[in-house]
């Protein structure tokens, strides 16, 4: 051991690559999701989807590839902080987006 690495012990861990292969095919499943959603009219719920869908993508990419789910609880918590956090404001974003029209009348008129 080198002095920088003293008392510091890595844990280590083993990733099948057939846990690869679902979490893949979990995206692209969910990729296909996506686009088979946005020919679906939903309305303003279209966005709500997918968000939704694009959070579960990411956690997946941040668990698995980026090894979040063997790494210190410390940084899960975080993460999912953050994504608590970052629900809020988009839902908060979302309530002033949907209202807009009824406060502010939007008319579609040619240019002069």
């Amino acid at each position: 051991m080198t002095k920088w690495s003293e008392g510091y012990s890595m844990k280590t861990h083993t990733k099948s690559i057939k846990s690869y292969l679902v979490v893949g095919f979990l995206l692209i499943c969910l990729t296909a999701l996506t686009v088979t959603i946005s020919f679906v009219h939903l309305g303003s719920w279209n966005v709500v989807a997918a968000l939704l869908i694009a959070s579960i993508k990411a956690t997946l990419v941040l668990l698995f590839f980026m090894h979040l789910y063997h790494d210190s609880k410390l940084y899960l918590l975080i993460f999912l902080l953050a994504v608590v956090f970052l629900t809020i404001f988009i839902t908060f974003s979302m309530f002033d987006t949907l209202r807009r029209g009824e406060i502010i009348k939007i008319e579609a008129k040619p240019f002069d």
